[in-house]
C-alpha cells in the first residue's frame, strides 16, 4: 500500500466515527516490518520476518475518551473498531483537557528511509553479520564464546487523520548490528559487547564492531576489586547513556502531574551541574527515533529540558500540555496502533562538550572508568536513588593501569548530575539514547 491508500482508509475511519456521533474522532495507521537475523559459528541459527499492519481509533465525546483498534482495514472491520471506541467512550470518566491537535503548519523534511535498507539482499545482510563474528574471532585468540551476533532492520509507515483537519504520513527505515561475546584465560571469563544502529545502511561497520566487542571483554580479563572508596569516576558513553534513562521519566509532564517526578517544581532551578545540557530533538539529523510529527500529528521538536545545568522545562503530548496551559513539544510516543500516545522521548541525550575523552581521562588522577554496572533495572526513578554493580578500567595519574570488576556505586541521579565536572565530545547513540564521556567529580566506591 502507498500513502494515498493509507490516509484514504485512516480518511474513512475518522468519517465514520464522526457519522456515528463522534464530537472529535482520530485514527492512526501503522505498518511495519522487522526483519532480525542471528548467525553463529558462521551460520545462520536464526531468521525472523515479522509484519504488522493496524488502525488504532481514538474519539472523544464531552471530555470522554474511547479507544479501540482493528487489523481489518476494510469496511466492515472500520465499522466494528468505530462501534467499539463509542462504546468505550460512554463508560470513560470525562476530562475536559482532552482534545486533539489542530495543526496548520508545515511538517520538516526529513531523511529517514534509506531505500538501500529494503534494495539490500537478505544474503548481504548475512553477510555483514558473518563478518562481525569473523572480525571478533580474529581479534584475539581468548575470544571463546559468541553469545549473540545479530543483523536487525525494521521499516514503519505511519498516518494519522483526525476530525479538524490533520492529515499526516510519513515512512521510515533503520538497521543495526549487535554483538555481545565472551573471552576467556585459564579460569576467568569476560564479557563484551558492541552495537551501531542507523538509518544508513552504509554505515554499518561490522569489522569494527566486531574489533570493538572483542577489545572490551580481552581488556577486562584479570579484573579484580578495588578498596573501598572516595574517587573520581568517568562513564563511558553507554554507561552515561544509562544514567540518562533513569531522567526519560521524570522529565515528562505527566509524571509531574501523577507526583512521580524527582523536577517536579523546579523549573528555572539547578539541577545538574554547568557542563550539562539534556536535549530532546525528534527531527535530529541521522537520530534513530526521528520523525516528522509524533503519534498525534504534531510536528517533532528540539526541546531543551536541562540547559548548562537548570531545568527548562517537560516534554509534553496534547493531553499533558492542555492540562499545564502550555503546547505539545511534540512527544506523543505511541508504542504501536493498539495503544493511545503517552509522553515518551524520541532522540534524547546530553549535549557533547568540547574535551576529548582522552583528555578527560588524562586528567584523572585516581579513579575508575567505569563501562558496565549492573541492575540499572534496580533504580528508583521517582525518587532517583540507585545501587548499582561496577566494572571497569582503573586509572592512575592519567593512564589505565588494571581492570576492576566486583566494586558497587551508590547515590542519587541528582547528586550525580551536579557532580558532572566534564563533558566529552564524543557523543554517541545507543538506540533512542545518547551520551558522551561523562566525569564525575568524587563518588563513593564500595569495593573488597
Amino acid at each position: 500500500m502507498d500513502n494515498h491508500n493509507y490516509l484514504t482508509i485512516a480518511e474513512n475511519a475518522v468519517q465514520k466515527a464522526k457519522a456515528a456521533g463522534a464530537a472529535l474522532a482520530e485514527a492512526y495507521l501503522l505498518s511495519s516490518k522487522e526483519l532480525l537475523i542471528e548467525v553463529r559459528r558462521q551460520e545462520v541459527e536464526t531468521m525472523k520476518l515479522a509484519a504488522d499492519r493496524g488502525l488504532g481509533l481514538r474519539i472523544i465525546n464531552h471530555g470522554r475518551v474511547g479507544f479501540a483498534y482493528t487489523t481489518e482495514l476494510n469496511e466492515s472491520g472500520l465499522a466494528r473498531v468505530v462501534s467499539q471506541a463509542l462504546a468505550n467512550s460512554a463508560i470513560a470518566e470525562p476530562d475536559q483537557f482532552y482534545t486533539l491537535p489542530e495543526i496548520t503548519g508545515t511538517y520538516p523534511e526529513l531523511a529517514i528511509y534509506d531505500p538501500a535498507i529494503r534494495a539490500a539482499t537478505v544474503e548481504h545482510k548475512i553477510d555483514l553479520a558473518l563478518a562481525m563474528e569473523r572480525a571478533a574471532k580474529a581479534f584475539d585468540a581468548r575470544i571463546k564464546v559468541i553469545e549473540s551476533a545479530a543483523y536487525q532492520d525494521a521499516e514503519v509507515a505511519v498516518s494519522v487523520v483526525n476530525s479538524l483537519g490533520l492529515q499526516a504520513w510519513y515512512k521510515s527505515a533503520y538497521c543495526g548490528l549487535y554483538l555481545s561475546l565472551v573471552a576467556g584465560e585459564g579460569e576467568d571469563s569476560q564479557t563484551g559487547f558492541a552495537m551501531k544502529y542507523s538509518l544508513q545502511l552504509a554505515d554499518l561497520d561490522p569489522a569494527f564492531i566486531g574489533r570493538q566487542a572483542a577489545e572490551r571483554a580481552v581488556r577486562m580479563l584479570g579484573a579484580k576489586p578495588v578498596n573501598s572508596q572516595r574517587a573520581t569516576v568517568v562513564l563511558d558513553p553507554y554507561v552515561a547513556a544509562g544514567f540518562l534513562g533513569l531522567l526519560a521519566p521524570a522529565l515528562s509532564g505527566e509524571a509531574v502531574q501523577k507526583g512521580r517526578s524527582l523536577f517536579a517544581g523546579k523549573v528555572g532551578q539547578k539541577v545538574a551541574s554547568p557542563p550539562v545540557t539534556v536535549v530532546d530533538d525528534g527531527r535530529l539529523p541521522g537520530g534513530i527515533a526521528a520523525a516528522p510529527f509524533d503519534g498525534e500529528g504534531v510536528p517533532t521538536a528540539e526541546t531543551v529540558l536541562i540547559k548548562d545545568g537548570v531545568l527548562q522545562g517537560f516534554l509534553h503530548n496534547t493531553y499533558t500540555a492542555a492540562r499545564e496551559g502550555v503546547r505539545s513539544t511534540g512527544n506523543g510516543v505511541r508504542g504501536s496502533f493498539k495503544s493511545t500516545p503517552e509522553v515518551g522521548t524520541t532522540n534524547f541525550f546530553i549535549r557533547p562538550g568540547q574535551v576529548s575523552s582522552e583528555q578527560i581521562i588524562k586528567d584523572v588522577e585516581r579513579g575508575l572508568y567505569v563501562t558496565e554496572v549492573l541492575g540499572m533495572h534496580t533504580a528508583n526513578p521517582i525518587s532517583g536513588d540507585f545501587s548499582l554493580g561496577a566494572a571497569g578500567l582503573w586509572i592512575e595519574n592519567g593512564q589505565f593501569t588494571r581492570p576492576v570488576r566486583g566494586v558497587a556505586i551508590a547515590g542519587n541521579i541528582m547528586d550525580l548530575l551536579g557532580s558532572v565536572d566534564a563533558v566529552g565530545n564524543d557523543l554517541e547513540f545507543f538506540g533512542g539514547k545518547g551520551s558522551p564521556t561523562l566525569r564525575i567529580a568524587s563518588m563513593a566506591l564500595s569495593g573488597s
